[in-house]
This record gives structure tokens, sequence and C-alpha cells, in this order.
């Protein structure tokens, strides 16, 4: 009866997380604008010309994207173009991969529509694969939430996973890179985390071969996706230390067991590199090298912005997004319950901070909250799921707490709501600080206002609304003081 209770539970759990994954696939947004180009470059350039070939792209972007890097006569700048005659794509190979199986198939049903007369552009640029792309991306983002369901429901139930995944899902900054710009590569990352952390879990201390060699694979991926993704290597290599400093412990001297214990380890060190090769070929075909990435921004490595990257008013981790506040506290929640499993997490989520935190562009320039840490969005899931778990057990007889838990949850995803809304229309800044009492001003007065005729204007006319906040981007820019002349001409032509 108690099986079956809780496979009712779970067919329950299951069925509302896809129920409003479903709901909400309206809400995305077949367009590719800012870093998508170059994520979005590498699939339709190989679907319409066979190669790397990311002219066309660059030419195509969105006019802020076109600064500095085209001309206002329509020429690609020179310094865009490495020495191998290719135009400088630094962006990651990885979401072209995980969008390619949605492309591909509807490449070949474009191209024999176009034969029969229904003459739909088969450049990449035309509404089926705008709309492929991004419902694609949507789909993975999903996936990472169900993933990071799946591994908050073994440890805490599946009612408080199930709150914690949709707390998550719309108060953290997912929301925006899994429908809004879903040509980035944040969704995704998030994905690729979440399937290795869940079968880094699932197969457990005892994984045979094959799942070695699957866990390499699907870590080669997480790289190709997204390079920050390098950290979450540190649950593997902890794993082999305590393998390893074992066997030292033991002085063991028989080859057998050495072999029994590190042939695995070789094995998905191998099949890493393996997975790892679309981009190294990629980076050698543009830039002549295989470990030539692109980027020449720089690291700061004994000056990190530790403070900045979570309380700024610059994209700000907690300011910004303040549910992950919350969710880091119960990572530390988790480590008192789970001692290994709880510090790897937190050493994990320190990391990437840390990495963040050294990087010349922390705050992510145009990106809602700190983009960069949407990839740690099952940490994030399973943090909040240990701190709703903690108040739960605490406030058994105190039923009052968990409804105020609950209700401070629902503020924040509405909060996160609003902003983002501000964020998406131009109310307030895409780039560089806010102002918290506009913020809060806007969220207040100017919402209530303007958000239903907006958001009916998003769902009949959204090309309009995008050229319409493109525009706002460009007279953002252009009334920077060092704003280039370029800037007003991409006005005057949008």
């Amino acid at each position: 009866m108690m099986a079956a209770r809780q496979r009712k539970r779970f067919s329950f759990a299951a069925k509302l997380l896809a129920l409003l994954w479903l709901v909400t696939l309206p809400l995305v947004n077949p367009w590719v604008r800012g870093d998508g180009v170059g994520y979005y470059a590498y699939i339709r350039s190989l679907l319409v010309h066979g190669n790397l070939n990311s002219r066309g792209d660059w030419l195509h972007a969105n006019p802020s994207f076109r600064m500095g890097r085209v001309s206002a006569q329509g020429q690609i700048l020179r310094d865009q173009f490495t020495a191998n005659g290719h135009i400088d794509n630094h962006f990651s190979v990885g979401p072209s991969m995980l969008w390619a199986p949605f492309l591909v198939p509807v490449d070949g049903v474009v191209l024999a529509l176009d034969h029969l007369g229904w003459r739909i552009p088969a450049n990449g640029f035309s509404r089926p694969y705008l709309v492929t792309m991004a419902l694609a991306t949507a789909f993975y983002g999903f996936l990472a939430l169900w993933l990071s369901f799946l591994l908050a429901r073994e440890f805490f139930g599946e009612s408080v996973a199930l709150v914690a995944t949709l707390a998550i899902w719309f108060g953290s900054s997912l929301l925006v890179y899994m429908y809004f710009n879903p040509s980035w590569a944040h969704a995704q990352a998030a994905f690729v985390v979440a399937l290795f952390l869940w079968y880094w879990h699932r197969t457990g201390a005892q994984r045979t071969l094959r799942q070695w060699l699957l866990l390499g694979l699907t870590g080669g991926l997480m790289l190709d996706v997204y390079y920050p993704n390098a950290i979450v290597f540190l649950l593997p290599l902890a794993d082999a230390v305590a393998v390893d400093w074992q066997l030292l412990r033991e002085r063991s001297r028989e080859p057998g067991r050495w072999l029994h214990r590190l042939g695995p380890q070789f094995l998905f060190a191998v099949a890493t590199v393996v997975a790892f090769l679309p981009t190294l070929v990629t980076k050698e075909i543009i830039y002549g090298s295989l470990f030539q990435t692109g980027y020449n921004e720089r690291w700061y490595w004994t000056a990190p912005k530790l403070l900045q990257v979570l309380f700024s008013r610059d994209h700000g981790l907690f300011s910004w997004t303040p549910i992950l506040a919350l969710a880091v506290a119960g990572l530390f929640v988790f480590w008192r319950k789970q001692r290994w499993l709880g510090g790897l997490l937190v050493l994990v989520f320190l990391a990437f901070y840390y990495l963040i935190a050294c990087y010349q562009d922390w705050n992510g320039i145009s990106s809602f909250g700190n983009r960069f840490f949407v990839s740690l969005t099952p940490l994030f899931v399973i943090g909040l799921a240990a701190l709703l778990d903690g108040v739960r057990r605490w406030s058994r007889d105190r039923q009052w707490a968990w409804r105020v838990s609950c209700a401070v949850l629902a503020l924040l995803v509405f909060w996160n709501l609003g902003f983002i809304f501000q964020w998406g229309t131009q109310l307030v800044p895409a780039r560089g600080p806010v102002s918290w009492r506009k913020v809060a001003y806007n969220q207040v007065e100017v919402l209530p206002h303007v958000a239903v005729g907006e958001l009916a204007r998003y769902f009949r006319n959204r090309h309009g609304l995008m050229r319409t906040i493109e525009r706002r981007d460009l007279k953002r820019l252009a009334a920077k003081p060092h704003a280039s002349a370029s800037v007003s001409v991409e006005i005057q032509q949008n």
C-alpha cells in the first residue's frame, strides 16, 4: 500500500511538472540574439553551408550584437576574422550539438516543402528553425528541473522536492534563458550539469565500466556546452582521491587491485576527452589550434569580486534573485545531513563562485541576475529542498511555520516575475547597476498598468515587441558617455 501511494504521489508530481511545462510553452521566444548568435551559428552554418562559415550569422544578428563587429556599410570588420579566415566565433559548440537532433529533421522537412512550392527559406533563420530551437531549449530546461526534482525527492520526499523545484523554476534566472533568450547556453548548461550529477549519484561507487564510460561522455558534453561546468568534475575527482587514498593507506602492492580501481578512472578520462572532441575540432578549424578558445578576457585570481558577485546592484546573485540565498543556505543544511555528498555540493558551489568572482565580466554584462550560476540549478533545488525539509520537520506542531515558508517563496517568485518583466521590457537597464528604489516603484506602481498590455503584445505581435525592446536597448547604449558612432547608425536603421 505504501509503494502504491508513493507511485500515486509521484504520478501527481510528474503530471503537474509536465503540465506546467506545456502550459508555459507559449512563452518561448523564437529569436537569436546576443551571445546566442555565436551559439546558434554552428548548427545553422553546418546545415545551410556544410561548414563553419558564420558570416551570415554576424550580418543577420541583432543590432547591439553587430556593433563593433559589422560596419555601418554592412561589412564585417577585419578584426572579426581569425588567421584561418574564419569568423572569430569563440562561443561553445555544445548548444548546437543539443539542438541538432531537433533541427536536422526540421531542415529536411523545410527542404522537402520548398521543393513542393511552399517557399519556406531553408536558411536557418526562418520560423520553423527558430521555433524548433526555442522549443528544444525549453525542453532541456524542463529536463534540468525534472532531474533536479528526482535528486531532491530522494532525500526529502516528493512534496518538498516539488515545492523547491517550482520555486527555483519561477524564482531564479533560469526562466529567462529557458524561454526569453533560448539561443543562449544557460538552460542547456543546467541540463547537462543536472544529467551529470544525477547519473553520478545514481551509479554510486560501484559503477560498471559501461557506467564509467557513459559518465565520461556526459562530462565531455557538459564541457562542450559551457566551459565553467568543469567545476562539477570535482565530484568524480573527490571520489577518485578517496579511493586512491584508501589504497595508499592499505599499502596495497597487488597490481590487480590498483588496475581494478584505476582502470575505470582512466576510461572515464578517455571518454570525457572523446566527448570533448567536437569543441577541439571546431577550435582547430576556426583558430588553427586545438586549445585556443578565442576568449581574451582577464582573470583576477588574487582579487576576486566576492561581495559584488552576490550583492551588487550590477546583477548580484542574491540581490537580483534572493531565492537563491535561501537555496545556498540550504546547501549548508544539507551538508549537516549528508556529510560526504553535502560537503561536495558545497565545495562545487564555492569553487564555481570563486571562479566567477575572478572573471573580468563577473556581472555577465547583459544578464538577468548572474546568469553564469544557472548551471548550478540542480544544486539550488537540492539546497532549497533541504531548507524546506528542515522547516517542515521543525514545524510539525507549528503548521503556521510551513505556511509562512511557502508564502515567502510565493512572494519571491512574484517579485522575480515582475523583475524579469522590467528587465525584459527595458524598464530597468539590461546592463550595469539598477536602482532598487526604481525597481520597487515599478513593481508597485508601473507594472499593474502596463503588464497586461505588454503581455498581450508579446503573444499577439512578438516580433514587433522584440524590435521595440532592441531599440530601447540601443538608446540606452547611445546614452552612455563613450558610446560609438555606430550606435546612432543602428538606431536610425532600426
